[in-house]
């Protein structure tokens, strides 16, 4: 198993990016590899991380300036081999079509409810890292 699950959170805005890490805390499940956070602020480094490899999952706000996340969701999903498992924060329950548009695994609204934010990431890591019960990943 992995010593640790990467999730990148991209947000223009920094309380953003916090409210996530702060919802999720250190481990979004116990059954989970503890989080390592990576904080982008604007497309460019999101795409360099991704370049690099070792995501595991991704955290896009949906309102985000200039390149909101529905933007960002659906460029990397076209652009990016094996993109990890994405969700979006959205700004009402209305939007959800947009994230569906977009090709988001998931959707949460903002502002974060730390349970769903932590249950939601739960699943989608599960799909790229193996659970600590020695279970195999499901991709």
């Amino acid at each position: 198993m992995q010593a640790h699950a990467t999730v990148l959170v991209y947000s223009d805005d920094a309380n953003t990016r916090e409210q996530v890490r702060l919802a999720v805390g250190t481990r979004p499940a116990s059954d989970l590899p503890p989080v390592r956070y990576l904080e982008c602020a604007t497309l460019p480094a999101v795409l360099s991380e991704l370049a690099e490899g070792g995501v595991d999952a991704l955290v896009l706000d949906g309102e985000a300036t200039p390149a909101g996340g529905m933007g960002v969701c659906r460029q990397v999903k076209d652009e990016v081999f094996n993109c990890p498992p994405v969700l979006v924060l959205i700004g009402r329950p209305q939007d959800s079509w947009l994230a569906t548009w977009s090709r988001a695994d998931a959707a949460v609204t903002h502002p974060v409810d730390p349970v769903a934010l932590s249950d939601t990431l739960a699943i989608l890591l599960r799909r790229r890292v193996a659970p600590e019960s020695g279970a195999v990943a499901h991709r």
